[in-house]
């Protein structure tokens, strides 16, 4: 998948199901640019998985988004961002800031999904949990309304 060319201070959020690419994705840019809720579970807990510290997570993701997005830096969001109150809030952090925010839509298929989900190295997300967040999934459409200045389809950006 290619990487977007970010203008300086972008706030990038990847929206997508587990399994879907995002992390792979992001890794395509500099490792002080990703925010990333699985990794500060995993530096709360000792696990990527356990949902109990996810508020700690967030505080931790606003903290960072906060001090990045004042000095202008580009920021890109790994986490799954399938719910509206959520992507709200990182419109309205990066439109305080005065930044640009831009969506990557991660639409796999249903199917390519639950594979790539079966397959993974570290614990599997639970099949329930997977296809709730497929069902989530906005359009381009509802993600230009919600106020993203743009919005990348992952199945566009090529291999």
């Amino acid at each position: 998948m290619t990487p977007l060319s970010l203008s300086d201070g972008t706030l990038c959020v990847l929206i997508g199901p587990p399994g879907s690419g995002k992390s792979t994705f992001a890794r395509h840019y500099p490792d002080s640019w990703r925010v990333s809720l699985d990794l500060y579970r995993r530096l709360a807990t000792d696990s990527e998985t356990d949902q109990s510290a996810t508020p700690v997570a967030v505080e931790i993701q606003n903290i960072l988004l906060d001090a990045r997005l004042a000095r202008g830096l580009n920021t890109v969001v790994d986490s799954t961002n399938v719910h509206p109150h959520v992507r709200a809030g990182l419109v309205a952090r990066a439109g305080y800031w005065r930044r640009p925010v831009i969506a990557v839509l991660f639409d796999a298929p249903l199917d390519t999904l639950e594979a790539r989900n079966e397959a993974r190295d570290r614990r599997a997300v639970p099949v329930d949990l997977v296809r709730e967040h497929h069902r989530l999934l906005p359009t381009p459409d509802q993600l230009r309304d919600e106020g993203f200045a743009a919005v990348h389809l992952a199945s566009e950006l090529g291999s």
